[in-house]
């Protein structure tokens, strides 16, 4: 049976000194050194010099940057802290994919990040997030799918996704986008 995301973090936390030589505790004196204010440097360090994995690496840099849900105050809700300043115009376009996308079954798992917010099932199928104050990107697992003008290749957005969808406007909350959602929620069944 999956683990939830919560079960999942407590197992490679428990793990981390037996897979890496290193506790949480060590890791996060190790990261404090390095000066970085930026996850993907973190992360990046820790993969390069440590040769961490990925999921360690980015576990410990969210513990570094207390970016992770847990790190930060339950007082906050960190979907509508997003969404303020100069994103808040944008936060009628999340509201409806997530509208939409509550459509697909009641296992979807709503999983707030600091920058954004993670879609699960048993397994990541996509992300949303306000990357300026004039775009929200839609990042969505659909491996063994070809890029296309709209639904590009995710680049250096996002490690965890294998797609983009640029959403500039609530219109383009449409069925094909809906469609591609839905595509990656079923492969994470």
């Amino acid at each position: 049976m999956a683990k939830s995301p919560e079960e999942a973090l407590i197992t490679m936390v428990q793990n981390l000194k037996n897979t890496t030589g290193k506790s949480l505790e060590e890791w996060l004196a190790v990261t404090k050194t390095f000066g970085f204010e930026k996850h993907g440097q973190i992360v990046k360090q820790l993969k390069t010099e440590h040769s961490l994995t990925h999921g360690y690496a980015n576990l410990i840099a969210h513990k570094t940057l207390q970016s992770d849900a847990a790190s930060i105050s339950e007082n906050t809700d960190l979907t509508d802290s997003q969404y303020t300043g100069d994103k808040a115009g944008l936060r009628p376009i999340f509201d409806e994919l997530k509208r939409r996308i509550n459509q697909f079954g009641d296992d979807v798992e709503w999983a707030p990040k600091k920058a954004y917010v993670s879609l699960r099932r048993r397994k990541q199928f996509a992300l949303i997030q306000p990357s300026t104050k004039t775009r929200v990107d839609v990042g969505i697992n659909l491996k063994d799918t070809d890029p296309t003008e709209r639904l590009e290749a995710s680049g250096s957005f996002n490690a965890m996704c294998s797609h983009r969808v640029r959403v500039t406007d609530l219109e383009q909350v449409d069925d094909q986008l809906i469609d591609w959602l839905k595509q990656a929620y079923d492969l994470a069944g």
